[in-house]
């Protein structure tokens, strides 16, 4: 049992760092932050599921993922049609050519729900379309990728490219999609109205919640026997798979994983702001969730969430005060962050950090090492007096050292 909870607290230092963001997140956030600016928190903590999930993939396992916003889309997707379906009864939707279909389907002269769509009227459907339809995807894609040993940059573009497609396959079937502009007009969840202040408060913890859910199922896989093999797979995959370990099965494990992160992060993006659309499923945002754990730390699941709260604060924050520059502003942000702590926040705390808090509680600075002098080079001088003496034997009754004027 006591080895159960080192796995999933990290040990004392790990246990202190997750009680520090739990304040923060859940006592400081929402008792400082009006309704507005909580929300907007919110927001960005459904992206530190995504980050969380690539400190598990690309941190430990190595596998660098540019495509991780297909699965946050389809996880909020998959969310977003039960909403949808749920605003579109009948009587709401009385002024349409065909009543009790989403607005968009009708603009688009389709008169029979898909059978597609059928299913998410169900919520307990809905909840596993979200945990499963991404997680079978990532899967499918690891077996095809990871089988043929398809790995480092080749691996990335290749998720690249998925991304792309599945963005322009959204927007081009907009009778099922919602097209560009997505499924918007989200109300209710069940019959609770998820658009008050309330709701989004509740919201907001149940967001927290999860992700403490998934930091802990990560520091448990990360303190196991699988998360040292991701680490030597990560850098002696050769190795490893000499030494009868089935590589590609880990890294489909740890690749579903991060999508499965991703997609609860999805799903929570889409009750908390109320759409989802595909501009969170194509390659820029998927690039910018890597972006949030390189800020972070590709090593540190609790600096991945610091990482997207700060590079989210800092996107908000530049943009509302200087909106002509807040790109420009963002681009020396990352930059600074590559060349001066390339080790993100986390590494950053490693460094400077834990030595000022050592300073404030009063602890000695570590002493130095002693300086040992260097050995002087042997001489003959140095040899002969090294050599151990030993007696010499006497030759014809003369005692050895003698002179020969006391022998006489």
């Amino acid at each position: 049992m006591h080895a159960a909870y080192e796995k999933l607290l990290g040990g004392r230092s790990g246990a202190v760092g997750l009680l520090v963001m739990a304040v923060l997140l859940l006592l400081v956030f929402p008792l400082t932050l009006d309704m507005f600016r909580l929300n907007l928190v919110g927001k960005y903590l459904s992206y530190a599921f995504v980050a969380v999930g690539l400190v598990l993939c690309w941190g430990y396992g190595g596998i660098l993922s540019l495509g991780q916003g297909v699965f946050f889309g389809l996880g909020g997707y998959c969310m977003a049609m039960f909403l949808k379906l749920e605003a579109s009864d009948p009587i709401s939707t009385k002024i349409q050519s065909t009543p009790g279909i989403p607005d968009f389907m009708d603009w688009n002269q389709i008169t029979a729900l898909p059978a597609m769509w059928e299913p998410f009227h169900s919520f307990a459907f809905t909840v596993l379309a979200v945990l499963l339809v991404p997680t079978i995807l990532a899967m499918l894609i690891g077996l095809a990728m990871f089988k043929r040993r398809v790995g480092d940059v080749y691996f990335s573009i290749v998720t690249q490219a998925i991304a792309a497609i599945l963005s322009i396959l959204i927007i081009g079937q907009q009778g099922l999609t919602g097209g560009v502009n997505g499924i918007t007009d989200l109300k209710t969840l069940m019959g609770w109205d998820i658009r008050t202040d309330h709701a989004k408060l509740v919201l907001y913890f149940v967001n927290a919640a999860l992700l403490f859910g998934c930091i802990l199922f990560g520091r448990y896989v990360l303190g196991s026997k699988l998360g040292r093999l991701l680490v030597a797979m990560r850098d002696k995959e050769e190795r490893v798979r000499f030494s009868g370990y089935d590589v590609a099965s880990f890294k489909v494990f740890v690749f579903c994983a991060a999508a499965m992160f991703s997609a609860i992060g999805g799903a929570m993006f889409t009750l908390q702001v109320g759409f989802m659309s595909p501009s969170f499923v194509g390659i820029v945002p998927s690039i910018e969730m890597v972006i949030y754990a390189a800020v972070g730390g590709r090593m540190s699941l609790l600096g991945a969430v610091y990482g997207t709260l700060l590079v989210n604060f800092g996107k908000t924050y530049f943009s509302e005060t200087f909106p002509e520059l807040w790109l420009f502003l963002m681009g020396g942000l990352f930059i600074a962050v590559v060349m001066y702590f390339p080790n993100g926040l986390a590494g950053l705390w490693q460094t400077q950090g834990k030595r000022l808090m050592a300073r404030l509680r009063g602890e000695p600075k570590p002493a130095a090492a002693p300086t040992v002098a260097p050995a002087a080079a042997p001489t003959v001088t140095n040899v002969a007096a090294a050599r151990p003496s030993t007696p010499e034997p006497k030759r014809d009754g003369i005692e050895p050292g003698a002179t020969l004027e006391a022998s006489k």
